[in-house]
């Protein structure tokens, strides 16, 4: 199993600079050199003796000693030994940054590597079809059952595979299987190459094991289904898929029975709260033997859907903990609420190459306005009409980078002048492109109409979200009228805007620019080629569609975009890192030049808040969907100082 065939542990996402104009992330920064390393055992440092919170005395517990694995993992706090007790106030949204999930693998803090976390090892074949895991000894869920390989396997098999629980499988899974081969080595299969498997191991690592001794008990591959189907209904729900898919997500009060690995475990689910204590079986420990995490307790607010009451909450000291719900114009009021002494504003950098992805829907029924949106001339023309270095000056205080959609300097396949096509403000050059196509203003009111001289309306919808959103749009809608061009506003709920994007309805919408790390974007070059759909995505369903069912659904893809499919197919399954990179910046090349979309301004302040007694968090991190935005910066080290 160790032979010549296999890679070794820790695989490389990029190298540690790049000529290209790239950079390696936080070189300058004081962060502990471990964060960046394979982490050393309590063996390999000399720890024999573990510590716990006073918290857990009384209750009838193992030893600590008994409770931890075999040979914990040690992690470094950021700056010091914390201590233990307290409970953190924070907001729902927050509970996925205050305590970070655990999978087989993480990611380093510089986002250049992998590192092994539930796993002690892991090795990749050199075909790339086959990744072997090896788990540490002694893991237990929250419960005290100890973590195996059957867990990994259940959740591949039986939630993954399942075809009433995933009807629609992921392709990055298609043609895979997972093999047991003892009960703490497991491998994934695959019939073809997949060697960037590990990337979405690390990165959605929590969904890809679960608690089997848990939840056979609710899956009808081991329980009688009409047994199953009374007991689910009596729990109020309308299928087994239903009622799984609520305590994987914690969204029902029945969570609190689902054993974890995370440091805390589920205590309540109200409509208003959620409670969570540590977990007596966390698998990690501090530099001199203590047990993971130092604080007990959380109390997280459900606030749905309203950022000004998180803010307000941040910036009046009523939280431990606020960011996911912060934005970059909410810096201003937070600094003012620093003044008291009760919170720290630290700002930290978006992972986002831009808050804004304008996308513009290229298989629309209304087929002029689709035609519009495949003239090359056209979306040059919308490019060029947006001022971003006023939108720098207006919404980000001047500190982002002006820029279209591109991946991240980190990354391997960066090149600078990907960033900048067509991202100069030339509003003239705009209008001559306008009327090149044949735009013209019919009725004298400063709008263009079609050639034909029928109405030209553009309607953007979309969700206004973490990343300022809305005041974006508004100048941009305010840039493109300038030109003549009518877009309207249109804000939706998630429940819409997922519906309608997903059913290519919409003529525009947007999100904000994520996979864009070497650790997504070469196994979902979401922005860039056309194979991904999702609630938050409407560029071109139909050819997604067409390239998922090899031709059974949706519409064939102009040859451009056959190509670009293809691309990310080698980008994705290539052994041969020289094959991906080509075929990566090949995919960058062809949509700077065609804009497939229109980028505002990236790489953004970010503000996160902490209460005053909070301690061990980094001032200046890089904040994202791509890095599990505190992950790497490890949430279990935190404590409090009162």
């Amino acid at each position: 199993m160790r032979s010549a065939l296999f890679f070794v542990v820790v695989v490389t996402l990029a190298p540690a600079s790049n000529a290209e104009g790239g950079d390696s992330t936080h070189q300058d920064k004081d962060w502990p050199k471990e964060w960046y390393e394979t982490p050393r055992t309590a063996s390999e440092m000399g720890i024999t003796e573990y510590r716990d919170s006073p918290f857990l005395r009384g209750r009838d517990l193992p030893p600590v000693k008994d409770r931890l694995p075999d040979d914990p993992q040690v992690i470094h706090p950021y700056k010091e030994i914390g201590k233990y007790g307290g409970k953190a106030k924070i907001t729902l949204g927050d509970s996925w940054q205050f305590f970070n999930w655990e999978s087989a693998l993480t990611i380093s803090a510089d986002m250049q590597n992998f590192l092994p976390n539930l796993a002690r090892h892991w090795e990749v074949s050199a075909d790339g079809r086959t990744t072997t895991i090896e788990i540490r000894r002694g893991i237990k869920w929250s419960d005290g059952y100890p973590l195996t390989s059957d867990d990994f396997i259940f959740t591949f098999d039986h939630i993954w595979l399942d075809k009433e629980y995933s009807p629609v499988p992921s392709r990055l899974i298609l043609g895979g299987r997972a093999e047991k081969i003892d009960d703490l080595t497991f491998r994934y299969v695959f019939e073809d190459p997949n060697p960037q498997f590990v990337n979405l191991i690390a990165q959605y690592g929590n969904f890809m094991v679960d608690p089997k001794h848990y939840f056979r008990n609710w899956h009808p591959s081991f329980v009688d289904r009409e047994e199953l189907n009374e007991r689910i209904k009596e729990k109020g729900f309308i299928s087994w898929m239903a009622f799984i898919d609520a305590q994987r997500n914690a969204r029902i009060e029945e969570s609190a029975e689902v054993p974890t690995l995370r440091a805390y475990k589920v205590l309540s689910r109200t409509p208003t709260m959620m409670r969570y204590e540590r977990n007596p079986y966390y698998h990690k420990i501090d530099p001199v033997g203590n047990q993971l995490p130092y604080i007990d307790a959380i109390d997280a607010e459900v606030i749905l859907d309203n950022a000004e009451l998180v803010t307000a909450k941040a910036s009046t000291g009523q939280l431990d903990f606020a960011a996911f719900a912060l934005r970059t114009q909410d810096i201003p009021i937070l600094k003012l609420g620093e003044r008291t002494g009760e919170i720290d504003v630290n700002v930290w950098t978006r992972l986002h190459t831009s808050d804004v992805v304008i996308q513009m829907n290229f298989n629309h029924p209304d087929q002029k306005l689709r035609e519009l949106y495949l003239d090359v001339r056209f979306r040059r023309a919308l490019s060029y009409a947006i001022n971003r270095p006023e939108m720098n000056e207006i919404i980000y205080f001047g500190r982002g980078t002006p820029q279209q959609v591109s991946v991240h300097p980190t990354s391997m396949y960066y090149e600078e002048k990907f960033t900048q096509a067509y991202a100069q403000y030339e509003p003239d050059l705009s209008r001559t492109l306008l009327e090149d196509i044949g735009l013209k203003d019919v009725t004298g009111d400063g709008l263009l109409e079609y050639p034909d001289g029928s109405p030209l309306v553009i309607t953007m919808e979309f969700l206004d979200f973490e990343t300022p959103k809305g005041i974006t749009m508004e100048l941009v809608s305010s840039y493109w009228r300038a030109v003549g061009i009518d877009m309207r506003l249109k804000l939706v709920d998630r429940a819409l805007q997922s519906a309608r994007a997903q059913g290519g309805e919409m003529q525009m919408t947007l999100w904000h620019a994520d996979f864009t790390s070497d650790i997504l974007f070469p196994i979902i070059p979401r922005w860039w080629a056309p194979v991904y759909i999702g609630w938050d995505h409407t560029m071109w369903n139909d050819w997604v569609r067409f390239y998922r069912t090899n031709g059974r659904l949706g519409t064939e893809p102009p040859p451009t975009m056959r190509r670009l499919q293809d691309l990310a197919d080698v980008m994705r399954t290539s052994v041969n890192k020289e094959q991906r990179i080509a075929a990566g910046k090949e995919i960058l090349a062809t949509a700077a030049e065609n804009v497939w979309t229109f980028g505002t301004v990236g790489l953004a302040p970010h503000p996160v808040v902490i209460s005053s007694r909070l301690k061990n968090v980094i001032p200046d991190g890089i904040w994202g969907w791509d890095n599990r935005w505190t992950l790497s910066y490890h949430p279990s080290t935190w404590y409090f100082d009162d």
